[in-house]
């Protein structure tokens, strides 16, 4: 029975990780929270804990570095043919199809991302509630 307790809190810390959805960085907080109160009760749930916070963070910083690439891309399909309006005093918005593939690629991109990461999460909740040991890709290690 202990060992099931354990996989059910090893499971509660990976999906805690969907608060993020509810408040900002809900995502980092919920997890740091369940894993610093539950690391002390076996090292299966510490080495959970710690992945489970160690890929939030690579994941939201991951997603903040994407955000970061966008900005240049927006500001550009804003301001690309707003000559016209600042020359001739007259909204004349010449409508060119290249930013909009860029804003479509770039949404793609992140779309995916954020799929990719809730991907991850179900398969480490799964494996958590199963007792074995998951380790996501592409994940930092700010916690040792």
């Amino acid at each position: 029975m202990k060992k099931n307790n354990e996989n059910t809190n090893a499971f509660l810390i990976h999906i805690s990780a969907f608060a993020g959805f509810i408040f900002p960085f809900g995502n980092i907080i919920t997890p740091l929270i369940a894993w610093q109160s539950l690391k002390d009760r076996s090292t299966f749930l510490d080495e959970h804990g710690k992945e489970a916070v160690n890929f939030n963070i690579s994941y939201t910083l991951y997603v903040f570095l994407l955000t970061l690439t966008f900005i240049p891309f927006a500001l550009g399909a804003i301001f690309r043919n707003s000559h016209n309006f600042w020359n001739d005093n007259s909204f004349n918005y010449d409508f060119d199809f290249d930013p909009i593939f860029g804003f479509i690629g770039l949404g793609s991109i992140t779309g995916i991302i954020y799929i990719i990461g809730i991907a991850l999460v179900i398969i480490a909740s799964k494996k958590a509630r199963e007792g074995e040991n998951y380790k996501y890709p592409f994940t930092i290690k700010f916690i040792k």
